[in-house]
């Protein structure tokens, strides 16, 4: 059994356990009440993503007995989709749902606990987080900003971006523009796009009015319901974020005065929401690509020329070499993610990948 299956698992027993605890547990006549407010990136009703904070929540209230509860406040309602981080360590939330890799104009260092272009994908991550120091890196970061930070969900690969034109050469990244976050943001402007980022809310009609002439979101399970497949025919295939974790932001002063019990739900919580987005998010991929070939014949699904990737790998890897001799952070943490994808990886080709090699040709 592998160790992502046999942590599920544990999660999975854990829960049901804390659920029985919960049902069996007589009421306290005057049980204190902690009512905590959640700020998230997402929009109000917007799938996946706020589906896993809404499970969380839910387990939360159910598995303390209604001792805690978590209210859910979207970016309509805040109004700072990109704002999230400041909020929690400000105390203004105790916890937020975003994605680490928004936060790189503050801290560089945030970008590897989402992905990283070229780099694992998520089984790899899962156990790099788990049982590969990665857990240990992420809360040396976020420490400097008071704040606790848990894998919040995974979309798996993400697709590489719906265009306008297809892009057939190089020349053709010269002065497109294109909403990217991340590192592979950086990695594209070395390139010629002129990168931007954007609200989730607001992606479609940038497109739609030629504000950008690309952008990528996450893939199949959330860009059919985004209608991006209406206005741009052309879907690459990806190479920049191979396993984006979403997170979970914790305030760390209104998480260490909970009680130990309330502490461990709340991870408990994070931790089953956060595998099952990894499983829903699969799910719906697979059930929307294949409405998208029976349904959209006008999309042509592409993959990036062989040259343009190459040139993409090249700019990566300056950009990671230039970024690790400033920051003895970053190269802690480079360093930490390549030596276990190397470790990883060997496993990966003589398992999964062996498996499809010989099964899909």
């Amino acid at each position: 059994m592998k160790k992502s299956v046999l942590r599920m698992t544990v999660c999975l027993l854990t829960v049901c356990s804390l659920l029985l605890v919960g049902i069996l547990a007589p009421q306290a006549e005057a049980a204190p009440k902690y009512r905590w407010k959640l700020a998230q990136t997402w929009g109000t009703g917007f799938p996946i993503f706020g589906d896993a904070v809404i499970k969380m929540a839910d387990l939360v209230k159910e598995m303390s007995n209604g001792e805690m509860e978590i209210r859910i406040d979207s970016a309509n309602k805040h109004k700072a989709a990109f704002g999230v981080l400041d909020m929690v360590k400000a105390g203004q939330y105790e916890m937020g749902h975003s994605a680490s890799y928004y936060w790189k104009g503050k801290d560089m260092n945030t970008m590897f606990f989402t992905t990283m272009p070229f780099g694992m994908i998520a089984p790899e991550q899962y156990a790099w987080f788990y049982y590969g120091g990665g857990m240990e890196l992420m809360k040396e970061v976020y420490d400097r900003h008071g704040v606790y930070s848990y894998p919040g969900g995974n979309t798996s690969n993400q697709m590489g971006g719906w265009f306008q034109k297809e892009i057939n050469s190089l020349s053709d990244l010269q002065g497109l523009k294109m909403r990217v976050p991340g590192f592979a943001g950086e990695v594209l402007s070395k390139l010629g796009v002129v990168v931007t980022n954007i609200p989730p809310g607001e992606l479609y009609t940038a497109l739609d009015r030629g504000t950008i002439d690309a952008l990528e979101w996450v893939g199949p399970s959330l860009d059919l319901n985004m209608g991006f497949h209406k206005i741009a025919p052309y879907y690459y295939t990806g190479w920049h974020e191979p396993a984006t974790e979403l997170q979970f932001l914790v305030n760390q002063k209104k998480f260490d005065a909970l009680p130990k019990h309330l502490q461990k739900i709340l991870e408990v919580a994070m931790e089953f929401s956060a595998y099952d987005m990894y499983a829903r998010s699969y799910n719906d991929s697979a059930v929307n690509i294949d409405k998208l070939g029976t349904e959209y014949p006008n999309v042509k699904v592409k993959t990036f020329p062989k040259d343009v990737i190459a040139a993409m790998k090249v700019e990566n890897e300056k950009l990671l070499q230039a970024s690790a001799a400033k920051d003895p952070m970053f190269k802690k943490i480079y360093d930490a993610q390549t030596a276990y994808m190397k470790k990883a990886r060997r496993w990966t080709e003589i398992s999964d990948y062996a498996y499809l090699k010989d099964n899909l040709e």
